[in-house]
């Protein structure tokens, strides 16, 4: 087979070796508070669509879009029980994609349909689906997170521009003096620029970033698609805050972050917390969002400097750095240097995974034997 490239890496249709790979893991699909007992939604993952919806006992199932009958799409249908009826002729479809009912044809006749059927797992306040062929795998579990204290998970944001953007920005850890360089993470010192190394790992990657004061901070990139940080203190100085994130393509021109944070808060402490929280958010529904100011930092008719409302800073500072690459970045004509060698490592190990995936050669099997702990200082 051709040698696989950056190309691959980027592009994650249906079919592509990229699409083929990521295909290949648990996804994150949406939040389970957005999909209500008794409801369908469509998604959009990896330039595919697929009907998403949960059944009145609660189990959230994930099918192929359309009726295979005439073809119309199945999230617009009713859910009744723990399976779903096509709005167009009624045809009725379990959770394992099997048609159950079709009114108007012989008996027997449902029998013989049926649609693709995905498996479908809850964890974390998240909805995941393997949308690969063959078993899918345990899903992965992150004990971090798992914890006594807060859990959040946000809101899903789609942002325009490809999602190996998002992923190699996860371990350059030499834009933080620069793109966050007025932010918690310059008050939380991070703000010098640390000298970077990074190694392969069971899950994924482990960048190590050293600062002149000797301070350190590890963070671990867990393939293929997902960084797991701690944050620096927020809300009066609770102390660091685990971080997890999945940057999923919606297609090959957007992709979608799924992201959740664990305070380690609790008791009264912890109620303090969510009313801060509380207040916080409330406040970003009335403040533009880093989709709304992006643009416009990037067309030049406002600077980031400008803004006085810094609540959310970190995410407009991302976008315009991220989203400002270009929609595909253009990776041919780069001049690399030492601090992005673990940007080069990511690459490598992408490529090497392709390759073996397009030659029919076994993966690397990515995993966690024990807690990974993310360090800020030694």
């Amino acid at each position: 087979m051709p040698n696989a490239t950056l190309d691959d890496i980027v592009h994650t249709g249906p079919g592509t070796l990229g699409g083929r790979y990521l295909r290949s893991f648990w996804q994150p699909v949406a939040t389970a508070e957005s999909l209500a007992p008794g409801t369908a939604i469509p998604i959009r993952v990896m330039s595919e669509m697929y009907t998403l919806y949960r059944g009145t006992d609660g189990a959230a199932h994930t099918l192929t879009p359309r009726c295979p009958h005439r073809g119309t799409r199945l999230s617009t249908g009713r859910v009744e029980g723990d399976a779903l009826r096509c709005f167009y002729h009624g045809w009725k479809f379990d959770g394992d994609g099997a048609c159950i009912e079709a009114p108007a044809e012989r008996m027997g006749f449902c029998d013989t349909v049926r649609v693709r059927s995905y498996p479908t797992q809850e964890y974390l306040g998240l909805i995941f689906a393997f949308l690969g062929e063959g078993d899918a795998p345990p899903l992965p579990r992150y004990p971090e997170l798992e914890d006594e204290g807060v859990l959040e998970v946000s809101e899903p944001v789609v942002w325009p521009c490809n999602y190996f953007n998002r992923l190699e920005n996860s371990v350059d850890p030499v834009h933080l003096p620069f793109v966050h360089g007025d932010s918690e993470f310059s008050e939380a010192g991070l703000g010098d620029v640390p000298e970077v190394s990074g190694e392969e790992t069971g899950f994924g990657i482990s960048t190590s970033a050293k600062r002149p004061n000797g301070a350190v901070r590890v963070t671990h990139f867990h393939m293929p698609n997902i960084n797991y940080l701690k944050d620096p203190p927020k809300e009066n100085s609770l102390g660091w805050v685990e971080h997890l994130s999945w940057r999923v393509p919606v297609d090959d021109e957007s992709c979608v972050s799924y992201v959740m944070q664990l305070a380690h808060v609790t008791g009264a402490a912890a109620e303090e917390y969510r009313e801060r929280r509380k207040r916080k958010l409330e406040k970003a529904r009335t403040t533009a969002s880093a989709t709304m100011l992006g643009p416009r930092v990037l067309e030049g008719s406002l600077r980031i400097d400008d803004i006085e409302d810094r609540t959310f800073i970190v995410n407009l500072q991302d976008y315009v750095a991220q989203v400002g690459q270009g929609t595909i970045a253009d990776r041919d004509d780069e001049r690399l240097g030492r601090s992005d060698r673990v940007v080069l490592l990511m690459r490598k190990i992408f490529l090497r995974e392709l390759q073996a995936l397009a030659d029919g050669r076994p993966l690397k099997h990515w995993h966690r034997s024990e807690r990974v702990l993310a360090t800020v200082g030694v």
